[in-house]
């Protein structure tokens, strides 16, 4: 076969390569081409003014409020004037940073927790100082730190504290409600569907309500428990039950044969669970279960309801002055930009491990 023919047979340009994506994806029917000049009509009017509001005409360095009003574009002046507030909340400013090094330290752990070469035994003893550390930054009373009760913590470090100990109490707890749901026992079967059911019939603000007001009314007197713990008990006990679903979902998807053939080898039920059919399920669920993680770490902001000072609140609180008052655009787009950060590097991590564990399956 010679070049000449080698060339006549190749495909043609229209078939392959960036023109055909194109014609796939954005002019494959008229309805899509429609749609594909709408979008872009939209860009082209929507990018260039953002732009310009975020960047070209914003105020970077003014010092008061009436200079940064005459800006056309945003007053970001106004988050350099307020970030600490909206980030550590009412923390006393001169130890401030001690929720910094707290949030540092929890990110590290959870980063070092993301990479599979520190997947090891001694993982758990790498959480256990972290955790210890974070304790003694926050509250202090050791070391020569002063002592702060968590009532002035509040935003980043405590919308990070929420949402990481929400997920570490949840995932656990929800796998035993999946496992208790499908048990044999119809004791433990009913209790579970009971609470799950429960749990996902009514949302999770008056789940935080229930804990901030009616919990004390049951509690015997002169027992109390912390706010900001009722709240972090609302959360597992909430997102416990949808993990709960979730997992309950990869269970059934496991074929029989998988609990056969763990039955033929002679394994307990706790041993083909855990060696057997849990990783396979888990596997087959970790789409849902970021989604779940991901709304779990926005939904901490809810107990701005009842008082806490999460990352939202302390953007109100930095709204609220007087003298810096009506730029709240700015104040939103800012924390906005700092949940996107972590959703999407939750979301980035989830697929790199889905390739991750389905190299196995691929055809």
């Amino acid at each position: 076969m010679n070049a000449n023919s080698s060339a006549q047979m190749l495909p043609p340009a229209s078939s392959i390569g960036r023109l055909a994506w194109l014609k796939e994806n954005l002019f494959s029917s008229p309805l899509n081409t429609l749609l594909t000049v709408l979008v872009s009509w939209l860009l082209v009017m929507a990018i260039p003014a953002m732009l310009d509001w975020l960047f070209l005409d914003a105020d970077f360095t003014s010092d008061t409020a009436q200079e940064c009003r005459q800006a056309a574009g945003a007053c970001w002046a106004f988050i350099a004037e307020k970030h600490r507030l909206i980030l550590f909340g009412v923390y006393p400013y001169d130890e401030q940073w001690r929720p910094l090094l707290a949030t540092l330290v929890l990110v590290a752990a959870l980063i070092c927790s993301a990479i599979r070469l520190f997947w090891k035994p001694w993982l758990v003893v790498m959480w256990t100082l972290a955790l210890i550390a974070v304790a003694v930054l926050m509250w202090g009373g050791v070391f020569g730190l002063s002592y702060v009760e968590n009532d002035r913590w509040g935003g980043l470090p405590l919308t990070l504290i929420l949402s990481t100990f929400g997920i570490a109490f949840a995932f656990p707890l929800g796998v035993l409600l999946a496992l208790g749901r499908r048990s044999h026992m119809p004791a433990i079967k009913s209790l579970c569907i009971i609470y799950i059911e429960l749990i996902r019939g009514v949302p999770l603000i008056s789940l935080l309500f229930m804990s901030s007001v009616m919990l004390p009314l049951f509690l015997p007197e002169g027992f109390t428990i912390d706010k900001l713990l009722r709240a972090q008990i609302a959360i597992i006990l909430f997102a416990a039950a949808y993990i709960a679903e979730t997992v309950r979902g990869g269970l059934q998807a496991i074929p029989k044969g998988q609990y056969e053939g763990a039955d033929s080898l002679g394994l307990s039920y706790w041993q083909q669970t855990r060696l057997i059919i849990l990783p396979q399920a888990l596997r087959v669920v970790i789409p849902p279960l970021v989604g779940i993680f991901i709304a779990l770490f926005k939904d901490t902001s809810l107990v701005v309801i009842i008082g806490i000072f999460d990352l939202t609140q302390a953007a109100k609180a930095a709204i609220a002055d007087a003298a810096w008052r009506g730029f709240s655009v700015e104040a939103y787009v800012f924390i906005a930009v700092i949940y996107f950060i972590f959703c999407f590097a939750i979301s980035r991590y989830s697929q790199g491990l889905e390739r991750h564990l389905d190299k196995g399956y691929q055809r």
